[in-house]
């Protein structure tokens, strides 16, 4: 067992705002209109002043940039850190936040700062290094998934006063991390294969039991009288997202579980495995909410419910199928059809009553052009829109849809295959890295609690 599934940074620049990641063809998203972040944007202009302390009060605006916030061991954290840090926040989510909202996203940015400066120095003092070409690599996948030409993401952040540094760091403390994780679990980072089926004959035990598919932001309080800051902090970043900010990325940029290197996703988990407050909210809570802020040990989680079902037992109808699509030279006027889109739909027409195999689907989607790909994988049925699924479910293997006329194109569908599958079914894999990712959180959490006990961090007023 490795730390394949921990590695994977998932940074809030993942997703920056209007920036969009081509959808697979025929699966249902669902989408929140995001205003662009641009420089005319509140997210991009506002006067982003640091903290004045730990309990958070703002200060005057016209701080001076370099003025310190924070010493941590000897090393310095200024106000411009606190202003690009939330600067990045405001334009990964796409959302304008006026200097209130960042007013009280401050003492949180600050504290996350400082957990930083002590991981780096953990890291620094284990000669743990991340190869700047495996950071170059992690910016470079950044770009490719927002189909970005090289170093336009560098310019990007440059446009909306974001430093790149602050990316990189962001980026290096992730991943030199879990290096010290790796360290610090020793044998235990082996998940053994007694392991494994000690917990697939407590799953067997518990089936029909509940559990969940949930995401989650920590908001740690290693201070109580930190208490109404994390609070403060956490009822922000909820109004965030139930405004449309995307919670993989508020994950990846604010959570301090190791959940957020995957954007902030445990999958599938069992109610013995969650905190009794999470559970009793989880049980309630409608699919696809963001709950209100959940007092665990060591402080605050905000989850996200993206499923829920019984342990051994949820049934799936799988699909796999091709598709030929013919596109449109102009948007259609269904009232006014151009003599372009009327020989469309004959051609489609024709391709629906005469093809018989899903190699002839294909082969006519290269023909058109193949604006769409002829072959968008499997889907499960449940999880299309409805007007799809009605379709899709009676068609026989091999045998192609109507034509589905859309305002930029017609679609020919086929089934090549259908299945019946239990999702819930687990690989050991599976049960690997949940038993693995277990140990690696309570690893961390006991790692950070015993660095800011031995640290000496001196918080400086910047009134």
């Amino acid at each position: 067992m490795s730390f394949s599934r921990i590695i994977r940074p998932a940074l809030a620049a993942l997703a920056l705002s209007g920036l969009a990641v081509p959808a697979p063809a025929l699966a249902q998203h669902r989408h929140h209109k995001q205003p662009p972040a641009d420089a005319s944007t509140p997210a991009a202009t506002a006067d982003l002043a640091g903290p004045a302390s730990a309990s958070g009060a703002a200060p005057a605006k016209g701080v001076p940039q370099d003025q310190i916030i924070a010493v941590v061991n000897g090393q310095i954290i200024t106000h411009r850190d606190v202003d690009d840090r939330g600067r990045l926040f405001a334009l990964s989510t796409g959302l304008p936040m006026n200097d209130e909202v960042l007013n009280r996203l401050r003492p949180q940015i600050t504290r996350q700062l400082i957990d930083e400066k002590l991981r780096m120095q953990e890291i620094q003092q284990r000669h743990i290094n991340v190869p700047i070409e495996q950071i170059a690599n992690s910016i470079n996948d950044i770009e490719k998934r927002n189909n970005m030409p090289i170093h336009a993401l560098r310019d990007r952040l440059g446009q909306d006063g974001v430093s790149m540094t602050t990316l990189i760091d962001q980026i290096r403390v992730q991943l030199s991390w879990t290096g010290v994780l790796r360290e610090q679990l020793g044998d235990r980072a082996r998940v053994s294969s007694q392991d494994i089926h000690q917990r697939q004959l407590s799953l067997q035990h518990e089936a029909g039991e509940p559990e969940y598919q949930i995401s989650e932001i920590f908001v740690p309080v290693e201070d109580p009288k930190n208490n109404g800051d994390a609070l403060k902090f956490a009822t922000t970043v909820i109004q965030q997202l139930r405004d449309g900010a995307p919670f993989p990325i508020v994950a990846a940029q604010f959570s301090q579980s190791q959940t957020a290197l995957d954007g902030g996703s445990l999958g599938w988990v069992q109610a013995d495995t969650l905190d009794p407050a999470v559970v009793a909210v989880a049980k309630e809570m409608p699919i696809g909410a963001v709950s209100n802020p959940i007092r665990v040990a060591g402080g605050y989680e905000i989850i996200s419910l993206a499923g829920r079902r019984q342990i051994g037992r949820e049934m799936a109808t799988i699909m796999d199928l091709r598709q030929a699509f013919i596109p449109f030279e102009s948007p259609l006027n269904p009232q006014a059809p151009t003599p372009q889109q009327q020989a469309s739909l004959v051609k489609a027409t024709a391709l629906s009553k005469d093809a018989h195999s899903c190699s002839q689907i294909e082969a006519a989607n290269t023909s058109f052009g193949s604006k769409r790909p002829g072959n968008p994988g499997s889907v499960q049925l449940n999880r299309l829109n409805p007007q799809m699924a009605r379709v899709l479910e009676p068609l026989a293997v091999n045998e192609a849809s109507h034509p589905l006329v859309s305002s930029d194109g017609i679609d020919v569908i086929m089934i090549c295959s259908r299945s019946e599958k239990n999702l819930a079914d687990r690989s050991t894999e599976e049960i690997a890295d949940q038993l693995l990712n277990d140990r690696v959180e309570l690893v961390s959490r006991q790692l950070n609690r015993d660095l800011h006990r031995k640290a000496v961090i001196d918080m400086r007023s910047s009134s």
